[in-house]
């Protein structure tokens, strides 16, 4: 049992100047004190030391470390000890972190070549922390394969649809008085960040106690944030929201939550960090431009940036935030169609409700991208449908050009796409100095050959491509990536790829300061050449050669018969009694104190690479402009693609005009499961704010009414993303918001049954519908009695009809539901899904007279005028196999109740 052993830790909060551990009355070690020292500051970091050769965990992080990586771990002091390799450093920070900790890695700062070479050799060696990691903000050359190798041959696909988005997510609230707070109504400002990509995005909203907005808000970043930002105390609601977030996921890939104190969220204490960040350490005369475009945000928007701003700085990520005006809001209800939590999940949009994959969602179906960066755009798209119909037809032209054309253009940008790696991870790992050699030269070399042969289209594109979308998007990337070829002529492509950093510059005459850097550092190397012919005679050794030994430059071998040649002012690094003892000459410690490359610790001021890199990064902007271009083409293809799949045509998008008219509409995601062996069966929609424009749907259990408004649904979503549809003909006027109420499922977590459930998300929709929504509402009021739920359907429906004026389908099997029909002739139409009934064999089933026998029907699935008073619930129990006895039993007491109903009539 390890947690006998915790103890040992907790110790060392309580630490006086003594170095007596109080529980054992044992002295710490130096080593032990230094990491009691490093321990204070980072409490909630999980912290990997570098001790020579390998790392060491101590205490609570050796158990930790022991539980999920799965080593050993054993007392050593005063401390539970466990340890890894240096070169498995990564393998294992990775592991931990996707586990939800905070890893910290404290390195050495000197070798143990220099340190003997100077004043304070017998001392303890100086550490400090390098590093800290948690889910979101592991970048590049610290994650996992964040792009290609430079020669691998292995589908792009393969490797990028495993790639999540790391967002990390901050959420402040302010209950701007007591009755708002108790009744659970708040303003929320939220502030989402992906370091991987650079990708800033925020939002401000004012959510009610089922906390709807905030779970749209989530699942839209979806699957969920990584990671959260929350201040110590939320409210219960928030809180059981997030409860139940976090719960979801695995042991292995678990939610982050960092809590900071409620100071942090105060509007007070924001405006001061916001206001010296920018105005004194943005790096930019424009610094208090854009102060004042962040101080026009809401105040919970601006509470939540500050608390981001101080969680990045431990990271020395807060570059990202340098600009403004790359800040995106989440959703705008004048930009993009309104699709909340329920209704992104009711339609199955970025993901199926059977085993929460992205297989038979609309995202698989229309997702044919080719690049990382244009599946992360498409999902946007996916989830914020436009709401000008300008826009929209502007992607329809796009897409009807591709499909249209002639012309090999577009084959040949279609290539270019194919097997590009993740430029948008790998340029912002270059933003952040992340990046290895390695990576750098891809990225350079990626986006200067796209630039050339973009380059070498243009005149195509002039004479070939006539549609405004894809000209400007096409002939404004070369101009954007101009500047990176000139980088691509200094870079040494062979030193690049073995990662030689002494000879990966070829021509620094733009670059003097870097070229400076790189004279000294040639500069000390040349001396230590010189001095090899002075040591090889002082040791008798005319072959003598420098070695590189664990990271440790210029030593000399020596063999044991010749140890009396070695001068006294030499150091002795490892002495063997078969193998030669090798030893490191002092007089190379200059050579250390230069950081020539391969030396232990580098800082970025003198180190030529990262001067190269942070040179590179002041294009950071236009370059990642110009990849957002590179993602657009990369959809509207996908969505060319879609249009070639099965018979889809082109809907009609205008606005101000309520209306959705579909021509034998197929469900978009049954179609494509179904293939061509089995056919979907087409169903026309008329729905029209000036005549019918609520549709009632009775029929059997089974029959395909979910299906069928499903499917007006999402051909709408379609149709709004700039998609062909799957109809013959289809008109949409401009929807501003689709609300959906659908299913039975209670909420646990939050605390409220079924029929709670269903009701909330019922108040939710009467309270944001409007006359250009589309509202779906299916079998409403099944949760509790029939009365009340009669009464609760025929209300709400009524209320749709006659207050909200929205196009509304509204399933259901309560028959009374459907007299709406005659109070509102011109605005209400009963329909039903069309069955037959199997007389034949229900006859045969019918032993004697007196033995009721259940009905069988065959399913036509076909959208049919008038009303079916029956639901035919016997005919499912048949299919779900319940017993015969039992059915029959039901039979007769079906028709007992119905000869009853039909008696008091």
């Amino acid at each position: 049992d390890l947690s006998q052993f915790s103890a040992s830790l907790k110790s060392y909060e309580n630490t006086s100047d003594t170095n007596l551990n109080k529980r054992t009355k044992s002295i710490y070690t130096p080593l032990e004190l230094q990491f009691i020292e490093m321990k204070k500051q980072y409490k909630d970091a999980v912290l990997c030391v570098e001790c020579g050769y390998k790392y060491r965990f101590f205490g609570e992080d050796a158990e930790i470390a022991a539980k999920e990586l799965n080593i050993y771990c054993h007392q050593d002091h005063n401390f539970m000890t466990a340890s890894i390799p240096t070169h498995r450093l990564f393998v294992h920070v990775r592991r931990l972190v996707a586990k939800g900790y905070k890893v910290g890695v404290i390195k050495q700062m000197e070798t143990a070549a220099l340190k003997a070479a100077g004043e304070n050799k017998s001392s303890l060696f100086s550490r400090k922390l390098t590093a800290l990691y948690t889910k979101s903000t592991l970048i590049g050359e610290d994650n996992v394969n964040p792009l290609l190798k430079l020669d691998d041959s292995v589908d792009v696909e393969e490797v990028t649809t495993d790639v999540p988005d790391n967002y990390l997510l901050c959420v402040c609230e302010n209950g701007e008085n007591v009755k708002d707070r108790r009744k659970g109504d708040i303003l929320i400002g939220i502030m989402a960040i992906q370091p991987t990509t650079g990708e800033v995005v925020f939002d401000s909203f004012r959510d009610c106690a089922s906390r709807l907005e905030l779970e749209s808000r989530l699942l839209r970043l979806q699957p969920v944030p990584v990671e959260l930002i929350l201040p110590s105390s939320l409210s219960d609601q928030s809180e059981k929201l997030i409860n139940s977030i976090t719960s979801m996921r695995l042991r292995d890939d678990r939610i982050r939550i960092e809590r900071m104190g409620n100071h942090h969220f105060e509007y007070t204490h924001a405006f001061q960090l916001i206001t010296d960040f920018y105005a004194k350490e943005v790096p930019d005369i424009t610094g208090p431009q854009k102060l004042s475009v962040i101080l026009s945000l809401d105040k919970p928007v601006i509470c939540a940036l500050a608390a981001v701003i101080a969680y990045l700085k431990e990271f020395n990520l807060e570059k990202m935030l340098y600009n403004p005006s790359n800040f995106k809001r989440l959703s705008s209800e004048t930009e993009y169609m309104t699709i909340n939590g329920t209704t992104m999940k009711n339609l199955e949009i970025l993901q199926n409700q059977t085993d929460m994959k992205t297989k038979g969602s609309l995202l698989w179906v229309l997702d044919h991208t080719k690049t990382s960066f244009g599946r992360r755009r498409l999902k946007k798209w996916v989830t914020q449908p436009l709401m000008k119909s300008s826009e929209i037809n502007a992607r329809l032209d796009a897409v009807s050009e591709i499909l249209l054309s002639e012309s090999s253009v577009f084959g040949q940008i279609q290539n270019l796409l194919c097997k590009l790696p993740d430029i948008e991870r790998g340029l912002c790992s270059v933003f952040h100095k992340k990046c290895s050699t390695q990576e750098f030269f891809l990225i350079v070399s990626t986006l200067s050959r796209l630039d050339l042969e973009i380059q070498a289209l243009v005149p195509v594109i002039h004479s070939h491509v006539k549609t405004p979308l894809l000209q400007n998007t096409l002939l404004e990337i070369p101009e954007l990536l101009s500047p990176v070829k000139h980088y691509l002529k200094i870079l040494n492509e062979e030193a690049a790829k073995t990662g030689d950093k002494t000879q990966l510059f070829k021509d620094l005459t733009d670059f003097p300061l870097i070229s400076k850097k790189k004279e000294e550092i040639l500069e000390v190397l040349s001396k230590i050449q010189s001095h090899l012919p002075e040591i090889r005679k002082q040791i008798r050794n005319p072959s003598a050669e420098y070695v590189t030994v664990s990271g440790q430059e210029f030593l000399i071998e020596v063999k044991n018969s010749h140890m009396s040649c070695v001068p006294s002012s030499w150091v002795m690094v490892s002495r063997a009694t078969v193998s030669p003892s090798l030893h490191w000459c002092p007089g190379h410690a200059e050579c250390h104190a230069m950081n020539v490359p391969g030396a232990k610790v580098l800082p970025p001021s003198r180190n030529p690479e990262i001067l190269f890199i942070c040179h590179f990064s002041e294009h950071y902007h236009p370059v990642s402009k110009a990849i957002g271009h590179l993602a657009t083409i990369d959809c509207l293809f996908s969505l060319a693609q879609v249009a070639k799949q099965g018979d889809c045509c082109r809907p009609v998008v205008q606005d101000n005009r309520q209306e959705i008219i579909i021509k034998n509409g197929r469900h978009p995601v049954i179609d494509v499961l179904l293939g061509e062996q089995d056919q979907y069966v087409p169903n026309t929609t008329n729905l029209s704010g000036d005549g019918e424009r609520v549709m009632i749907i009775t029929g059997p259990n089974m029959g395909g009414k979910s299906s069928y408004i499903k499917q007006v649904a999402l051909i709408t979503v379609m149709a709004q993303i700039g998609s062909y549809v799957p109809a013959e003909e289809s008109t949409i006027g401009v929807v501003d918001g689709i609300f959906t109420r659908m299913g039975a499922a209670d909420n646990i977590y939050k605390g409220r049954s079924t029929f709670m459930e269903e009701l909330t998300d019922t108040a939710e929709i009467i309270r944001k519908a409007t006359s250009r929504s589309l509202v779906i509402l299916d079998e409403l009021g099944r949760g509790t009695s029939t009365h009340d739920g009669i009464a609760i359907a025929y209300a709400t429906l009524e209320h749709f009809i006659t207050d909200v004026e929205s196009l509304t389908l509204f399933v259901t099997h309560y028959p009374s539901v459907c007299e709406l029909e005659k109070i509102y002739p011109e605005k209400v139409g009963n329909y039903h899904m069309a069955f037959l009934v199997n007389e034949e064999e229900s006859g045969e089933q019918k032993g004697s007279e007196e033995e009721e026998n259940p009905e069988f029907i065959t399913f036509l699935y076909q959208i049919t005028k008038g009303v079916t008073a029956r639901s035919y619930g016997l005919n499912v129990a048949k299919l779900a196999d319940i017993p015969e006895e039992i059915l029959k039993k039901a039979a007769h007491k079906s028709k007992e109740l119905e000869r009853l109903v039909n008696m008091k009539r």
